[in-house]
């Protein structure tokens, strides 16, 4: 039984489903296909209004545009965006919105544009900066428009961007991902985002796997960088992310603090906590942007929608909150949860005595070991018959 005495924070996730083209190592929602850019904002607007009475009244903190390529849509289709959002939901003073962004530059010269709509993040999937890397990923985009896109996001005006980067790369060695990170820090971002790349189910890499480095040169390639990244002080905050000091990013700050957010757009997912009725709904909606659009106004345009257990809630708040190297608070448990501490008292001793994690009078955190060891942390908290799935955008 959850009790809420009040609510957690809230956060607006819009999906943009279209790509150039699709990478094959990408597991998003993402199609090839011409970009439809005013029947798709009319369908959000229509997504938007339906859901509305889930979140009525509440402040939205963040806005999260991801992809799919959003940079793909013109500054004019998302200002219309933007304004239907702002007119139906109360976004909190210098509320953060995120836009995903590719490095082509078709889409780095819109960026003064993005800018002056109230865009106040990018992020920019560079992934490597290396030619036959990005080759090798399938990536439109060369070392050139990396370095550009980087460029253009300064001269904007935008004081907190983000480079998405990736190691153990197809036949990558290790000099390959030093010099990427040494490039990526060398364009001063606010925030990167450094993570492994694995081969996903239903990617054409999962099916045709390339040849990758060994897990010792993997395991130096991330040491290395986060030595580096520590050097020109950022923080290593979460499992992938790392950010200079207050340019940690908000909304997937929400998302591994197991806040609400509201997920409009083709496949997009959501997770609304109600205090009135007691209750946790997570949702998601139909993945084909065509039937999405042809379905915006109508219930059908959820692909499904179920209420959270309590041992359901228990579980996703520790498999997003042990992301974070400095873990949580008791009262934060029992805030974002609507349980007590003590429903999860035996796997926190269980972890707590294979020295996963640590405790004090505050809270917890993953040990060095626990970090290391990540799954076999979270699957202590694993309800049965429920997989380890999920993860933020960046």
């Amino acid at each position: 039984m959850f009790r809420f005495t009040t609510l957690p924070p809230l956060s607006l996730y819009i999906h943009l489903p279209w790509c150039a083209r699709k990478c094959p190592y990408c597991d998003f929602n993402s199609h090839e296909g011409e970009v439809q850019e005013r029947a798709y904002v009319d369908a959000l607007v229509n997504d938007l209004e339906q859901d509305l009475p889930r979140i009525w009244g509440r402040p939205v903190v963040s806005v999260f545009i991801g992809g799919g390529t959003p940079s793909l849509f013109s500054p004019e289709a998302l200002d219309r965006l933007l304004c239907a959002v702002r007119a139906r939901l109360r976004l909190i003073p210098q509320a953060e919105i995120t836009l995903e962004a590719n490095p082509g530059s078709s889409e780095y010269e819109k960026f003064r544009e993005f800018r002056a709509l109230g865009i106040n993040r990018l992020s920019i999937g560079v992934q490597s900066f290396d030619d036959d890397s990005l080759q090798r990923l399938g990536r439109i985009h060369g070392r050139s428009e990396a370095l550009r896109a980087a460029e253009a996001a300064h001269d904007a005006g935008f004081e907190s961007f983000n480079l998405d980067l990736m190691f153990g790369l197809p036949e990558q060695t290790l000099k390959q991902a030093e010099s990427d990170i040494a490039t990526a820090l060398a364009l001063e971002p606010a925030h990167l985002s450094y993570y492994q790349l694995t081969l996903e189910p239903n990617t054409l890499f999962h099916h045709q796997p390339p040849q990758l480095p060994e897990e010792d040169v993997i395991a130096a390639m991330q040491e290395r960088a986060q030595e580096r990244m520590a050097e020109r002080g950022f923080q290593h905050y979460e499992v992938s992310a790392y950010a200079r000091e207050g340019a940690q990013c908000k909304h997937n700050l929400n998302y591994w603090q197991f806040g609400d957010y509201l997920g409009v757009g083709a496949g997009a997912h959501g997770k609304i906590t109600d205090a009135q009725q007691q209750t946790i709904t997570r949702l998601w909606k139909l993945k084909q942007p065509r039937d999405y659009m042809d379905k915006s106004e109508m219930p059908e345009r959820i692909g499904e929608e179920s209420l959270l257990t309590p041992a359901d809630a228990a579980f996703e708040f520790m498999l997003n909150a042990l992301r974070l190297t400095e873990g949580f608070t008791s009262s934060l448990f029992t805030e974002h949860t609507g349980l007590p501490l003590s429903f999860i008292e035996w796997p926190l001793k269980q972890a707590e005595e294979r020295g996963l994690i640590e405790r004090n009078a505050q809270g917890m955190r993953p040990t060095a070991q626990g970090q290391r060891y990540l799954n076999d942390l979270t699957a202590l908290f694993l309800p049965p018959s429920m997989p380890i799935t999920g993860a933020a955008r960046r």
